[in-house]
């Protein structure tokens, strides 16, 4: 079975003991291909030389609206510089976040329009972070209109989803699957057409219940495939087929050229 992770942040330092041997395991347990999303301009050029590295890595670089605070007053410019440069497989991760109290909400606001714009011109998808927020990302989506992305952890209503997948954009679903308080999660996966889902783990974050308390990693990505096979009452390996193919078709997967680090 080919799986692909559409999110997991294999650059950060919680990797940095075993990242090697984390790509091994994950690459035993099928994983043949990982999205690694920038969230600050000062990883990126480290994020793009490790995945250029290796064959089965993405890079995806944005300006995360969690971090809006350490963001400076040239990333937005470096980033414009970046695309223009370097063909990330998407702009991300970028988004909303009205979660975390204290953030300014239209500090965020101005950021992600300047990115999405970024995208749109550059012809690039993009990798959503959307808590609390899908009224006000799916309203802005509607006015600069991207080829499409995906809305990772995705966390909102079936008619929100709806309207995501009308804009061209796959949910990421991952460990959050796993466990079995995520009712209203499952039901969710279970209605939505196959089409809109792709799998993620968000590793090191969102642990799958078989790892609680520990760090998350790609290589617990089959866990998060058995889960939507629960909820939905299908063969893992006709889900791992149209995840997998889903996930190539949004990022362009298939045609992206080699990237040089």
């Amino acid at each position: 079975m080919e799986l692909i992770d559409t999110h997991c942040h294999l650059d950060v330092a919680e990797f940095d003991p075993d990242r090697q041997a984390v790509l091994e395991r994950s690459r035993a347990n099928g994983v043949t291909a990982i999205v690694v999303p920038g969230v600050m301009a000062p990883g990126w050029d480290y994020l793009w030389r490790f995945c250029a590295g290796e064959p089965d890595l993405y890079p995806a670089l944005g300006l995360h609206p969690v971090y809006l605070e350490r963001h400076q007053k040239g990333d937005l410019a470096a980033l414009e510089k970046f695309l223009a440069e370097r063909r990330p497989v998407a702009v991300g991760e970028i988004g909303l976040d009205y979660y975390v109290t204290g953030l300014d909400r239209q500090r965020q606001q101005t950021l992600f329009e300047a990115q999405l714009e970024m995208a749109r011109d550059a012809g690039l998808p993009v990798i959503l972070h959307v808590r609390k927020a899908h009224d006000p990302v799916l309203a802005t989506l509607r006015r600069i209109r991207v080829p499409g992305g995906i809305a990772h952890a995705y966390n909102g209503s079936l008619q929100q989803a709806r309207q995501y997948s009308d804009l061209g954009f796959k949910l990421g679903f991952g460990g959050m699957l796993t466990y079995e308080r995520s009712r209203r999660l499952r039901e969710l996966a279970r209605q939505l057409p196959l089409e809109a889902i792709v799998l993620e783990t968000d590793a090191p974050d969102l642990t799958v219940a078989q790892h609680r308390g520990m760090r998350n990693s790609p290589e617990y990505l089959p866990h998060c495939l058995a889960a939507l096979a629960e909820a939905r009452g299908e063969s893992r390996e006709d889900l791992a087929r149209q995840t997998s193919a889903n996930a190539r078709a949004v990022l362009g997967l298939d045609s992206r050229p080699e990237q040089s680090g």
